[in-house]
């Protein structure tokens, strides 16, 4: 089955044929920098993140672009309520963002271009569009003329006439057509501006999209995707002015939006008072995976009611699938393989674990749907937990390299969806821990210096892949001799000193669990309580 996209622009399902074989350019509306992002933008880039992993899962060579809008009137007006510049509460903002994402596991961005970065780019496209009649000069001001263009509309699939029926703002005399929009705004006193041939000013929101999506993508790229609400007058507008500016089309071949989301079947906004930011799910102490998973359990272009129910349940699903895994990984150590007898279900078993990753692809082949995806997972989680309760009582040589091949099969297509499960690495993550000496008490200095030096360089991401191995190898071998230190106390009995070396370990963010098995503890990374310590110490 070939790859097919809901393309908004068609409104139809299409077979994803990219400009240039095997490679896809993708650009996604980024966010206007003047808060803290919420759930629902979070949804957004989420989604496409997914989307993005999974055409590189099928071998594209996919470059992904994500603009930063950090020059706006709501940027404008965050400066003006808190007293400092627009610069300022943008650079704050984006690194916020970053931070989010990060939490929430979206991979980084390839190309994540600034409005402000990009002036000169938007000033040509302009004076093109005044020179080929398509815009026209108003006290300082640049308006596109949307009756100049025959296609306005072909987006959204309505005419002028429908898209004026819901005006509620006051139209501006100075525009011939009430549809018109801004391309250039004049500068107002004590405001960001930049020189231009019409006065100082500063960019329309449309055209910064079309200015750097056609700089690094050119004109005719793949993908260009944002949520629903883009759909107009944003994306319908950057069709018009690219078009218009390149004399050719189409500026974008396929179109993809996400879906709404509403928290308990209201729609959120300030004005209720329902705003969820992303920082307060995780204030909440909730594992950022199951917000991740939340989203994925719904097709990217449906609509979500979010709860804290559902959020819940999300949770706890994700949890089974993370606690199959971590009793697969404790049979196997435990379990002595009979070469002789056989399980009744190893060729049930051994048929779905050949058929899943076919199931998968189906599924996100068609329009990306990761509902249908993740029910492959959960299905073969079942299997799972049969092959593995008859695993145990008779342990087999088929049993388990199936278990084997399952566990590889969650960690694979789990790293499509963006879910990770049984961290038992290091996060690459930019959160600085704070050292924690009491250690020393307990144990050499040297190794427990070892230990945190490993761990500081792991979590700022060492360059290369075999540097990360290494280090990764480095740092297992001191925490297993930490940890059988630790088992030793135990033996004799000493649980004051078992007790405080698992609570110093816990807040490096390693989380360590007595198990029946010769070594006798299980640890992994637990990324949760990273975000604890890290906001704790901010």
């Amino acid at each position: 089955m070939s790859l097919r996209v809901y393309n908004t622009l068609t409104g139809k399902k299409e077979e994803l044929v990219p400009r240039e074989e095997g490679k896809i350019g993708m650009y996604v509306c980024g966010p206007t920098v003047y808060n803290y992002i919420h759930i629902g933008n979070a949804r957004c880039y989420v989604s496409f993140d997914v989307i993005r992993r999974y055409l590189r899962y099928k071998g594209y060579k996919v470059i992904y672009i994500q603009n930063i809008t950090d020059i706006d009137d709501k940027i404008i007006n965050r400066a003006r309520e808190e007293n400092t510049t627009a610069e300022e509460i943008s650079r704050k903002c984006t690194r916020a963002y970053l931070e989010d994402m990060e939490s929430l596991g979206v991979e980084p961005i390839d190309v994540q271009p600034k409005a402000t970065g990009h002036i000169p780019e938007m000033l040509g496209m302009i004076e093109k569009l005044i020179q080929k009649g398509y815009a026209y000069v108003v006290d300082g001001d640049v308006f596109f003329e949307v009756t100049k263009f025959e296609d306005y509309g072909k987006l959204s699939h309505r005419t002028l006439e429908e898209m004026r029926a819901g005006e509620r703002v006051e139209i501006d005399p100075r525009k011939r057509h009430p549809m018109d929009f801004a391309l250039w705004k004049k500068a107002k006193p004590c405001e960001p501006s930049w020189p231009s041939p019409w006065g100082d000013g500063r960019p329309g929101w449309h055209i910064e999209c079309s200015a750097m999506s056609l700089k690094y993508l050119g004109m005719g790229f793949d993908i260009h995707a944002g949520g629903q609400d883009l759909i107009f007058p944003h994306h319908e507008n950057e069709i018009a002015q690219s078009e218009a500016y390149a004399g050719a089309k189409p500026f974008v071949r396929y179109w993809l939006h996400n879906g709404f989301l509403s928290i308990e079947k209201e729609k959120m906004a300030k004005s209720l008072g329902n705003v969820i930011l992303v920082r307060e799910i995780l204030e909440r102490k909730y594992n950022p995976n199951a917000l991740r998973l939340l989203f994925l359990e719904h097709h990217y272009r449906s609509p979500i009611d979010f709860t804290l129910d559902r959020l819940s349940e999300s949770t706890e699903a994700f949890e089974r699938l993370e606690n199959l895994l971590g009793d697969i990984d404790d049979a196997l150590e435990v379990c002595s393989v009979s070469s002789t007898s056989q399980i009744e279900t190893g060729e049930d078993v051994s048929r779905i674990v050949s058929e899943t990753r076919a199931k998968f692809k189906e599924a996100m082949d068609d329009d990306f749907n990761t509902a249908a995806a993740l029910a492959v997972l959960f299905e073969l989680a079942k299997e799972a937990h049969i092959l593995l309760q008859n695993f145990k009582a008779n342990p087999t040589a088929e049993a388990r390299d199936l278990l084997i091949e399952i566990g590889k099969i969650f960690f694979e297509l789990g790293k499509v969806l963006g879910l990770e499960f049984g961290l038992s690495i290091i996060q690459e993550s930019k959160i600085k821990l704070p050292r924690t000496q009491e250690l020393l008490k307990l144990l050499p200095e040297k190794m427990v210096s070892d230990l945190f030096d490993l761990y500081f360089e792991l979590s700022q991401g060492p360059d290369t892949k075999e540097t990360r191995a290494r280090l990764k190898e480095d740092f297992t071998k001191i925490l297993n001799t930490i940890l059988d230190v630790r088992k030793r106390a135990r033996e004799r009995k000493d649980w004051k000193t078992a007790d405080n070396i698992r609570e110093r370990l816990n807040g490096m963010g390693i989380e360590v669990r007595d198990v029946d098995t010769p070594r006798g503890y299980k640890w992994k990374f637990s990324f949760q309580r990273v975000i604890d310590i890290y906001e704790r110490s901010r």
